[in-house]
């Protein structure tokens, strides 16, 4: 139970604290939050440079969304949290962005 504990005590104090502290806690959460889709990008996707994706993922996603990606920096990537990343990295704008950054055309307006 006390190992159980620690963790639980973590995720609520980043999701609090992540609200406290405005700016900088944005920062804190999408730094973590990147480490997560990172990792999850590259495991799905070998050779491929994720952070490119990594970063027009964290950019659609939603304040909530990135703070529920970053718990998992704490307590270990779930199979929801992999499906969020999916849910997030199929929109349209994400897709867009995941698009452009890898033809190099951001001032295409594509």
């Amino acid at each position: 139970m006390r190992a159980l504990a620690l963790p639980c005590t973590a995720v609520l104090m980043l999701a609090g604290c992540m609200q406290d502290l405005g700016p900088a806690g944005d920062t804190l959460a999408r730094d973590a939050a990147k480490g997560v889709v990172n990792t999850t990008v590259q495991s799905r996707f070998p050779g491929v440079d994720a952070r490119p994706y990594t970063d027009c993922i964290i950019d659609n996603a939603s304040g909530g969304e990135i703070i529920q990606i970053a718990e998992a920096a704490l307590v270990g990537t779930s199979q929801a949290t992999t499906n969020l990343i999916v849910d997030i990295a199929q929109r349209p704008d994400t897709v867009r962005c995941a698009l452009n950054s890898s033809l190099g055309t951001t001032g295409l307006g594509l």
